[in-house]
């Protein structure tokens, strides 16, 4: 039987859109070449410790957070449990130790109380994260490209004018001259991209001030929770998920997309296989679709559109399984960034986030604050992260390769040690992830991890949105609008979906 849609890629964006639309009536046939679905929302289990691949916290669900309301569409509360978080972070190096709530004013009071020289600037930072998001959804629909040149904008709408082309590194010097502060307020960068002087101003508020407004949640017994349910979903209402099976080609005729050419994904020579539908979504790096799902002849004003765009940066992971609770040694906080001694401005931090990975700054998180269900009875998970790049291991032999990772994982529990005093001892089990290992779990190029770069010229509005070039090929995934993360994927599946039942993407 021909299906409707065949979604390509079972991470978050491929399921939400699979999932709304098999709700919606819609014959949904999801391809994932891994044996689980979700992309980086999984987990996996090593001596009894359930490990997170790639959920720390997620941002929101306040009542103006869309991720609301597509839960609610698809009664994800009611089969989900999530955990809120006590607070935002703790930020520390060798001159300052802070810990910043999510709660706006008490973060104000808190960070004054360290730097009262500030107060002014701290408002303001405060003013146009929370303000920006506001004025942006609020900016009538389709007069994106005429911001300029309505005279009641600059009046109505002063953040739109003023900030759409500006960085977060740049805005900070604008308000603020203590170096310190700025790092303080820049301490999840990593959770979003790499640098500062290119980070969008508009991606950064629209994520920033979600966890602000709402705070910030973990699924409880991990992402795969999530993605298991999302994935029932599709198959409880007629949909089939096909597990271990790698789509080869989009199969294309005058411009139209009509079906795949997939095939299983263990095994050599396995049988290439052809099914055909209504409409194609990729969940799917964009590249590859251009570079490996698509013949060249159907590619030119994809390729045009695309080849000069900037990936983001990757992820380098060690996840932990303890002996005992973290807590239970004192450490109070969910999520603890650490930053280098040498890392003294912005610029530093930009050189940081890219150079050696035994002095970049990274995040310890200690799930065990949390009722997380992830570790046995009297155990505890963790893991520490840091941005990463491929190119950091290339040409490397297998013994090369691992002996460069338990170098840095030494090193970086050194560190830890330092700020959690009894730590190092209390590791029972570690496993470490590279920005290898996530290129060669998701198929994403680079292993980029959030798409494309969340740059000024790459983000919201001129983000790739979900209808292709090719009639009937949508994309949902971190590579389009409104991002990465685990709240851009889910918006962007959720606003593909929407887009082909409502015809607003024809």
């Amino acid at each position: 039987m021909k299906n409707d849609i065949i979604v390509i890629g079972a991470g978050l964006g491929g399921l939400v859109s699979g999932a709304k639309l098999a709700k919606e009536g819609k014959k949904v046939l999801l391809i994932e070449q891994h044996t689980i679905p979700g992309g980086c929302a999984t987990v996996f289990k090593r001596k009894g410790y359930t490990l997170e691949v790639g959920l720390h916290e997620m941002d929101g669900l306040h009542e103006d957070d869309f991720k609301v309301s597509i839960f609610k569409d698809l009664n994800v509360f009611e089969n989900v449990e999530f955990l809120e978080i006590p607070e935002f972070y703790r930020f520390t190096n060798e001159r300052l130790d802070i810990v910043i709530p999510h709660n706006v004013d008490q973060a104000i009071k808190n960070l004054v109380s360290v730097f009262p020289d500030e107060e002014s600037g701290i408002r303001k930072y405060f003013d146009v994260i929370i303000n920006l998001p506001k004025d942006m959804f609020n900016f009538p629909k389709k007069k994106w490209k005429q911001l300029l040149i309505f005279p009641f904008v600059p009046i109505l709408y002063p953040n739109l004018v003023k900030y759409p082309k500006i960085s977060v590194g740049n805005f900070l010097d604008t308000i603020i001259k203590n170096n310190d502060l700025k790092l303080v307020l820049l301490a999840n960068l990593g959770y979003y991209h790499d640098d500062p002087y290119s980070m969008s101003m508009f991606y950064y508020c629209i994520a920033q001030s979600s966890y602000y407004n709402g705070g910030a949640y973990y699924i409880q017994g991990g992402s795969q929770k999530l993605s298991d349910y999302l994935s029932q979903v599709i198959q409880n209402n007629g949909g089939e998920v096909l597990l271990g099976y790698r789509v080869e080609k989009i199969i294309v005729e005058n411009n139209r997309a009509i079906g795949v050419e997939y095939r299983e994904t263990r095994g050599e020579n396995t049988e290439i296989k052809k099914i055909f539908a209504e409409k194609i979504i990729a969940n799917a790096a964009i590249p590859n679709v251009v570079n490996n799902l698509l013949s060249s002849d159907d590619t030119a004003v994809l390729k045009t559109k695309t080849m000069n765009l900037k990936n983001s940066c990757s992820v380098f992971s060690i996840y932990i399984g303890f002996k005992k609770p973290i807590k239970e040694i004192g450490n109070k906080c969910y999520s603890t960034f650490i930053v280098d001694s040498e890392v003294k401005n912005q610029t530093d931090l930009a050189n940081c986030m890219k150079g050696d990975l035994s002095s970049k700054n990274f995040v310890f998180v200690d799930y065990s604050q949390i009722d997380s269900q992830l570790a046995p009875k009297g155990k505890g998970v963790g893991s520490i992260c840091a941005v990463d790049y491929t190119a950091d291991w290339e040409n490397l032999t297998k013994e090369e390769y691992d002996k460069k990772k338990e170098e840095v994982a030494q090193i970086l529990f050194d560190r830890l040690e330092r700020v959690i005093p009894g730590i190092k001892q209390e590791i029972d089990y570690y496993e470490i992830a590279t920005a290898k290992t996530v290129e060669r779990y998701t198929l994403n190029p680079q292993g980029s991890i959030y798409g494309y770069a969340q740059t000024p010229e790459q983000a919201v509005p001129n983000r790739v949105k979900q209808k292709s070039s090719i009639e009937n090929l949508y994309f949902a995934s971190a590579w389009t609008f409104p991002g990465g993360g685990f709240t851009g994927a889910i918006l962007s599946g959720y606003l593909c979906a929407i887009g082909i039942l409502h015809d607003q993407w024809q």
